[in-house]
């Protein structure tokens, strides 16, 4: 589909324009013409190399199939309770299909396990009205417990990789999220409240409020229903998780964040790179963990996803086997 703007919502020099779209519309690139003082955006995921940073992914994509670097958003798998994906926002569409066969009250207790190098708590491109969401992007109505809806969402890139965990929150405002991470992102235990908030949007329908997702340090500590916490340590990372459903999220990304999406990931001093054997000892210590804890048997969905541009292409394969010997309860 092709969106129209009016001539004054977007820079008129070309690379503030570029930019101004790319930092909206993040996962998707959006190609901008003029004509008759409008601006007329198309939207398409990204296929060109220049726009990858890491120059090992097209060697590692035949194992997921023809599919290009265009079609990496799309590409998933299923095998029993267990979702892998390249893009980590297939998380929200597995959740939400999650959502509609347990059917949990709003009220539920949630654990989320969430691996990864990030929060993923941005604002999506949805538009909050009369106590329900609309795709700003298509006009459609999101629902996530209408999995064909939160599906469009994702693939309109109204709902992208760093936002997913957004509407689940809102929708489930009593899970306890158990980020786990690494240094240099995460090197202590920090616990937060999770409260509901909005941000304006400021391109699509100015002003309009857009579901957010608002941490406040909790002052008293601890984890728990409504709460997130973030740590680096594993046990505290599922210490005194309660009882419930237990939904599981692993970016790779926890394990190795080379490029972490930045083209001038080789001038970053910090950087969250170990070695492969190194990422397949700390996938063992992982899934030990939760074995050790119970909990391989309550994890109700899981999702496992590559973040290409993020994880290094060439440990897919291998960390891919190593995840399923230690998760080989979800898999069947």
């Amino acid at each position: 589909m092709t969106i129209l703007l009016p001539f004054d919502r977007l820079p008129a020099e070309r690379h503030a324009r570029h930019g101004r779209l790319r930092d909206y519309f993040c996962d998707k690139d959006a190609t901008s013409t003029l004509a008759d003082g409008i601006w007329h955006l198309d939207l398409d995921w990204p296929g060109e190399a220049e726009r990858h940073v890491d120059p090992r992914i097209a060697a590692e994509l035949p194992s997921w199939g023809e599919i290009g670097l265009g079609g990496m958003a799309m590409a998933h798998r299923r095998s029993a309770r267990v979702l892998t994906a390249l893009y980590d926002t297939w998380t929200l569409p597995s959740w939400s299909e999650w959502a509609a066969r347990a059917a949990p009250a709003a009220d539920t207790p949630i654990t989320i396990l969430h691996l990864d190098d990030h929060r993923d708590l941005g604002s999506p491109r949805l538009a909050a009205f009369n106590g329900g969401l609309r795709d700003l992007i298509t006009g459609d109505l999101f629902d996530i417990r209408e999995p064909s809806t939160v599906l469009a969402a994702c693939v309109s890139g109204a709902v992208g990789m760093g936002s997913f965990l957004t509407p689940f929150l809102i929708a489930f405002p009593n899970c306890d999220v158990r980020q786990l991470g690494q240094a240099p992102k995460i090197t202590a235990t920090t616990d937060y409240t999770v409260a509901p908030a909005t941000v304006k949007d400021d391109l699509l329908q100015p002003g309009v409020a857009r579901p957010a997702i608002r941490l406040e340090p909790a002052a008293d500590g601890g984890a728990g229903p409504g709460r997130y916490r973030a740590t680096a340590d594993l046990g505290d990372w599922l210490d005194g998780i309660g009882s419930g459903p237990v939904l599981l999220h692993v970016d790779m990304d926890y394990f190795n964040n080379r490029y972490d999406g930045d083209g001038d990931w080789p001038d970053r001093v910090r950087r969250h790179d170990p070695p492969l054997d190194d990422v397949l000892l700390r996938i063992d210590e992982v899934t030990g963990a939760m074995r050790s804890a119970g909990l391989l048997e309550r994890i109700e969905d899981a999702v496992v996803a590559f973040s290409p541009g993020f994880f290094p292409a060439e440990m897919w394969q291998a960390s891919e086997l190593r995840l399923r010997e230690g998760l080989e309860e979800l898999y069947g």
